[in-house]
């Protein structure tokens, strides 16, 4: 399969008619063949345009032949071969093995969301039987969830293809019956067009609307908000930077129609080290800390960005502890030169700050990241904002607590997180419940004794929290309930039975789960 550098429309191949952009080979410190041009106003109009007429057609499909559509998109992504993974390597630098895994995490996602589509309580089916002798009658009621419309993507930079043009938000937008009109990352362009001609692909085997997907490439921050303002698009699901994130939601709010965005954004994932685990088995968790925080050098939105522990000998062995494993790893490129510079700038941003004290700190190199761990203490924290900014890479802040009353001190003032973990032993357990309630209002996610790298993708998982992490706290943009943020609900009242959607009429013909009187059905 030949890479043309061009991004697709209606099922159709079209050249960007802006300027041009070549993929960057970090590995090799070069750029990679062909070049990619952006997309216009008018071919992001005809996009969304397309989608939108789309959208009834699509989402009056049965489960069944979406779950279909679903399973095929993982067809033709394995049906690609390695071509996909090797220009994956060569755009991201990723090794193969981690591409890979991500290319079954990809498959394994859609295949998840067509067995929800299969099992049928994705639409929460409500039934209200009436009442007519009642003063006033009750009338019949019923009610189910719909797709919202056509579906915003934006491709994430540090996952080629699980966060990518057949990631999760795009999944989950064609498991609830949206188009999806999707911006490619200009960090992988080649491998999201191989991508997206398997879903364009997976959309004509199954005669399924041309406008049901759409790939725009290029770069400038003008594609996003077009595509964001155009009043065809009614959801947004993003994976990038707070500013990034931060400018959609203002372009979002500020439409004629405002639309909700589903923004993944910043997190530092702080890890509570309670004082018997530390005492116990402070030198095991500083080498798995180690290995976390240098996975994938550090690109991942789950990184332990920041540790809390209580200040004395136990808490200065751990950094010890945690600098000389860190010594092992050293420099390695990062996805792209601008994430590399992005995370260089802010380890020295944190190296210079007066209350910070530098715990292990490699030299840097250019488009590499090398592991950085500094320590403050909480008093410091407190009062300086700056020490809960996230770097985007290989690097976490020791925070030095006077009591355990002053670690949830620290909690209470961070800012929405989507993970924190508690290393703790059974003694701990106190102190632990005392942290939780605190917890539970500032992340998605509570891990004890692990670490956050690594989402599983479940029914139960949230991938997800408070602001900043995400836009909006209610939500998870990995697991099954991803679906939800592309549905609404609607209520159908006295509507004759010849006109009620399947999954709602008598005898229950889909044989879904439905509450009728609210109680949990299948009759």
């Amino acid at each position: 399969m030949t890479i043309t550098g061009e991004a697709l429309i209606g099922g159709v191949a079209v050249k960007g008619e802006g300027s041009s952009v070549k993929a960057f080979d970090p590995s090799k410190r070069d750029y990679l063949e062909p070049a990619f041009n952006a997309v216009s106003e008018a071919q992001i109009d005809a996009a969304c345009r397309l989608a939108g007429a789309a959208f009834d057609t699509f989402r009056a499909t049965s489960d069944g032949e979406r779950a279909k559509f679903l399973d095929t998109i993982g067809e033709e992504i394995l049906a690609i071969g390695d071509e996909l993974i090797e220009r994956a390597m060569a755009e991201s630098g990723l090794p193969r093995a981690r591409l890979e895994g991500e290319r079954g995490r990809t498959v394994n996602q859609l295949k998840m969301f067509a067995d929800l589509l299969r099992e049928g309580s994705w639409r929460d089916a409500r039934l209200d039987s009436p009442i007519p002798d009642r003063t006033p009658p009750r009338p019949d009621l019923r009610m189910r969830l719909i797709g919202v419309g056509p579906v915003a993507v934006f491709a994430a930079s540090n996952f080629p293809l699980a966060f990518s043009v057949a990631g999760g938000d795009t999944a989950s937008a064609f498991a609830a019956g949206c188009p999806v009109v999707l911006k490619a990352h200009s960090a992988h362009p080649g491998t999201s067009e191989l991508v997206g001609r398997a879903v364009a692909k997976a959309v004509e085997r199954c005669g399924l609307p041309k406008g049901t997907f759409a790939l725009l490439t290029g770069t400038g921050r003008h594609i996003g908000t077009t595509l964001v303002a155009h009043p065809a698009i009614q959801a947004v699901g993003f994976t990038g930077s707070r500013a990034g994130g931060t400018a959609l939601m203002a372009v979002a709010a500020a439409r004629p129609q405002p639309i909700p965005v589903y923004a993944e954004m910043s997190s530092i994932n702080p890890v509570v080290l309670l004082p018997n685990a530390l005492k116990a088995r402070g030198d095991s968790i500083a080498q798995q800390f180690a290995g976390s925080l240098t996975m994938g050098v550090g690109q991942f939105c789950t990184n332990p960005g920041m540790v809390v522990g209580l200040a004395g000998p136990e808490l200065d062995k751990f950094a010890v502890d945690a600098a000389a494993a860190l010594a092992g790893t050293g420099p390695a490129t990062m996805l792209t030169p601008g994430i590399a510079g992005a995370y260089q700038e802010g380890v020295a941003k944190l190296a210079g700050q007066s209350c910070v004290k530098t715990v292990a700190l490699a030299n840097q190199e250019e488009g590499k990241g090398a592991p950085a761990l500094f320590q403050s203490g909480a008093s410091d924290f407190l009062k300086t904002h700056a020490l809960q900014d996230e770097v985007f890479g290989p690097a976490s802040l020791i925070v030095a607590c006077q009591s355990l009353d002053e670690v949830r001190q620290v909690i209470e003032n961070l800012e929405g997180q989507l993970t924190a973990t508690l290393q703790m032993d059974e003694a701990d357990y106190p102190a632990a419940a005392q942290l939780l309630p605190v917890l539970e209002r500032k992340v998605g996610r509570i891990l004890a004794n692990g670490f956050p790298t690594g989402v599983e993708v479940s029914t139960a998982m949230v991938h997800g929290g408070p602001f900043p992490s995400t836009a909006d706290g209610r939500s998870t943009s990995v697991g099954t309930g991803a679906i939800s943020r592309f549905l609404r609900p609607v209520c159908y009242q006295n509507i004759p039975q010849a006109l009620l959607p399947e999954a709602l009429r008598d005898g229950n013909p889909l044989q879904i789960w439905r509450r009728r009187d609210g109680a949990l059905t299948k009759e």
